[in-house]
């Protein structure tokens, strides 16, 4: 409403000066710079009227300088022109103005730069594999718990009741049917309690967090039915998480050499220093290992979860795997 009046008694104002210039002779066409004038204000008052009406936003300073930029170098270009053109001075003007509008949008913009998104991405992926790692450990720590809780809680009571079922069938003997099946409960037990050691040990085998990474290997070599040499040098405990993985890289090869090496031995070896760990298991079997194969494909998910790498090479002299697990920071 202000806008239309404003420009209402602008126009009035026009035709009174042309009115005026006309009633006093004509000559010189001086209304030229009352209109001029008066169409200042007018531009300014729309000016405001579409900065208020539009709605908050980043971009919105930046659209509004481009708009007082373009109206000044119209005012530039009028005031030229009336002055009788001439040599085009309002250049010099508008490269200024030029300059303090890119000025003005390299500022608004600067996130969208490349050097400024590529160091969002560094950070944002950096916070990533921090709060991956995080995610890792404590699932490794969940993990321990649950084999610890089968360990000492499920699997306890279970050679409780299996002992007890144990005396009494020895009561029962002038009671043989019933003795048959007490022993037959007795038996059911056993083979539960060897399915939940088998269990808690493809979690987290208890020798694996109470001596460590040497001690569990060389536990799988001992039950291993192939022979298996290991040699593990390590500067330092690794975290739980690359322990864990480690242990499993290495459990996965030799069951691997058993069933495919054609009865050929293993050796596992395994370096580590504060920054990675090196699993290597190799074997002199007839080779063709599959490395899209479910364990080896599990095997690589697992290490790269660490943002680790598996290399798999296997051959008619045998097959080699090699796994390094960074142990971050």
């Amino acid at each position: 409403m202000a806008l239309s009046l404003h420009a209402a008694l602008s126009i009035l104002l026009c035709v009174l000066v042309a009115v005026v210039w006309a009633a006093a002779g004509g000559g010189e066409f001086w209304p030229m710079w009352v209109w001029f004038a008066l169409a200042i204000p007018l531009a300014i008052h729309a000016l405001a009227f579409d900065v208020r009406r539009r709605p908050p936003a980043r971009a919105k300073a930046l659209l509004v300088h481009a708009q007082v930029t373009g109206l000044i170098a119209a005012i530039l270009i009028v005031i030229w022109a009336l002055a009788g053109f001439g040599t085009f001075w309002p250049a010099w003007a508008f490269f200024g103005l030029a300059l303090a509008l890119g000025a003005h949008g390299i500022v608004v913009n600067r996130e969208r730069l490349p050097q400024a998104r590529e160091r969002e991405l560094v950070e944002r992926v950096d916070e990533l594999t921090r709060t991956r790692r995080g995610a890792l450990d404590v699932q490794a720590a969940e993990l321990r718990r649950i084999e610890r809780d089968l360990h000492d809680g499920a699997q306890a009571r279970l050679v409780a009741l299996s002992m007890l079922m144990g005396r009494a069938e020895e009561r029962l003997e002038d009671r043989p049917e019933v003795a048959a099946l007490v022993r037959r409960a007795r038996e059911e037990a056993s083979a539960a309690i060897g399915e939940l050691r088998d269990l808690a040990r493809g979690i987290a085998p208890p020798v694996l967090a109470d001596r460590g990474l040497k001690a569990a290997i060389e536990s799988l070599a001992e039950r291993s039915l192939i022979p298996v040499t290991v040699d593990v040098h390590l500067t330092r405990r690794p975290p739980p998480v690359v322990e864990t993985s480690a242990y499993f890289v290495a459990a996965e090869g030799i069951t691997n050499v058993a069933k495919h090496g054609g009865g050929a031995g293993a050796r596992v070896a395994v370096d580590g220093d504060a920054d990675r760990v090196v699993v290597e298991i190799s074997d002199d079997g007839p080779g063709g290992a599959d490395p899209v194969g479910s364990g080896l494909t599990g095997l690589k998910h697992r290490v790269e979860a660490l943002d680790g790498e598996l290399e798999i090479d296997t051959g008619p002299g045998g097959t080699t795997i090699r796994a390094v697990l960074p142990c971050g920071s």
